[in-house]
């Protein structure tokens, strides 16, 4: 289990941490918020009811992170903005699917990610505008 934020970025591999996408820290903790809904799935698919919450999460989770990546690679503008606002979607959807997992995850756990997922939102809103703004 991933114990804090400062401990998973020392564990991060160099393939990662090297590129340029890596300097956004909304990028960090989108994947630091995937890993730790890699962990919390486990925990709700041991749950009958956790299950169908765990695919949902972790296809949400996952695609936070993975929608900056594409966009970034297809250069800056309209263009990755447009990935931005499908992550930003991943993260209110993510937010929404621990809502749900309350009855499963601790409360502790919960609030945690319903947090950072706030953060995470707030910086995809802003970094969106920018490269809306953004002409190639």
């Amino acid at each position: 289990m991933i114990a804090s934020y400062s401990e998973w970025l020392e564990q991060v591999p160099r393939r990662i941490t090297s590129g340029s996408l890596w300097d956004l820290e909304i990028y960090r903790k989108a994947l630091f918020f995937s890993d730790l809904a890699w962990h919390d799935c486990n925990v709700l698919l041991e749950h009958e009811l956790g299950r169908p919450i765990a695919w949902q999460l972790i296809r949400s989770a996952g695609s936070v992170s993975a929608n900056m990546e594409e966009g970034h690679g297809r250069g800056y503008g309209k263009d990755y903005a447009r990935f931005l606002r499908i992550a930003l979607g991943s993260a209110r959807e993510s937010h929404g699917w621990y809502f749900r997992s309350r009855h499963i995850l601790t409360s502790n756990v919960v609030e945690h990610r319903m947090a950072l997922l706030e953060t995470i939102i707030a910086g995809l809103i802003k970094l969106s505008k920018q490269q809306s703004r953004v002409t190639k």
